[in-house]
């Protein structure tokens, strides 16, 4: 037997919401409003549209992966650790990126902006400038090398754009200015990179390898960190500058490695200088038997029974004031192995000039 009651309560409920809904006002005529024409795009839009066309093509996804062992079958397998961004540097299918973006993995994907897949290859890292090469195999066809500019005459205020995929959104173009010139930042080594591009377009996490272009779609910078108390944009972006970057991959390409040249020295902390009243510099507190500066003649403070006996402070390279050691790696790394290097050096109150062979170091 089936009860009336709902059947009668649901009649009543639909008749009280008949009445108390407004009538449809219909119209025969409501058609899609009239598009407002538009004027030609300008010039700055235009120039953004031009520059990703251009550049896109060139940036890629990079994907870090970590070995874990599956918990069922205990075998081990690869599995996405990150994701960054990068750029064909040329046809032979070298890619850069940012070291942190590829550090600690066992291996790396390289998506291209056709979506294409490929295997990557470690060519050479640089820790210090947080620079790395990867290498893939793909065919010349898909591999578009982005056009080479020059960070020294960059000039504040001038606009860039940054392509990249920041949150792992590929192919993600954001736009701003030079901020400003001559940033310090540090790398995961601690060492400092000087020279640094500070900008404001959006840089956020997977930002990081990707391209820093000027208007005329030239690379200019990699983008590599941002200062930000909440970890997104807080448009204060940083990019390692193109000069530098020119100067460092092609060693890593030829080399695996950057041979950073050495003198073959030990120096000191900031705080002996201050204690001994030296003047400002780098003491030196070890010189490696048969090393560029033993043959300099360069000589090391040491402590004997009587005190401290005076050695050599370094206080400039090639005519470039030094304040810390820093500085002095700064300065060497501008040249390579077998080159020379013009060291001013103080000790116990005399200046002199000795013009030194650079050495390979042993790193």
């Amino acid at each position: 037997m089936i009860h009336p009651r709902p059947f009668f309560h649901a009649a009543v409920c639909a008749v009280l919401l008949a009445c108390a809904a407004p009538p449809l006002l219909a119209r025969t005529d409501a058609a899609p409003r009239a598009i407002a024409p538009r004027g030609a795009l300008s010039a700055d839009e235009q120039n953004n549209i031009a520059v990703f066309k251009a550049a896109s093509p060139s940036v890629v996804n990079i994907t870090s992966l970590a070995l874990e062992r599956d918990f069922f079958s205990r075998n081990v397998q690869q599995v996405p650790q990150g994701t960054g961004s990068g750029f064909v540097w040329d046809a032979q299918g070298h890619i850069v990126t940012n070291f942190h973006v590829i550090q600690g993995a066992s291996g790396a994907r390289v998506t291209l902006a056709d979506q294409s897949t490929h295997k990557a290859q470690l060519v050479g890292v640089f820790p210090d400038r947080d620079l790395a090469v990867l290498k893939i195999d793909a065919p010349a066809a898909r591999l578009r090398p982005l056009p080479l500019g020059t960070s020294g005459d960059l000039q504040v205020g001038q606009a860039v754009y940054a392509i990249g995929n920041p949150f792992g959104l590929d192919q993600t173009l954001t736009t701003g200015i030079v901020s400003a010139l001559n940033r310090e930042i540090e790398s995961v080594t601690r060492r400092t990179i000087r020279g640094a591009i500070q900008t404001d377009a959006a840089i956020n996490p997977g930002n990081s390898g990707g391209p820093l272009l000027d208007s005329a779609g030239r690379l200019i910078g990699v983008n590599t960190a941002i200062y930000s108390p909440s970890g997104a944009s807080a448009g204060i972006g940083f990019s390692i500058p193109v000069d530098e970057v020119n100067r460092i991959v092609p060693r890593l390409i030829r080399d695996g490695r950057f041979v950073r040249p050495a003198l073959g020295v030990a120096y000191a902390p900031q705080e002996l200088n201050r204690a001994l009243g030296l003047p400002p510099g780098v003491a030196v507190v070890r010189v490696q038997p048969g090393s560029p500066a033993a043959r300099a003649g360069l000589r090391a403070f040491v402590r004997n029974e009587r005190g401290i006996v005076a050695g050599d402070v370094i206080t400039a390279v090639d005519g470039e004031p030094v304040a810390n050691a820093d500085d002095v790696l700064n300065a060497l790394e501008r040249r390579q192995a077998g080159e020379q290097a013009e060291l001013t050096l103080w000790r116990a109150g005399s200046t002199r000039k000795e013009r030194v062979t650079l050495a390979a170091s042993e790193e």
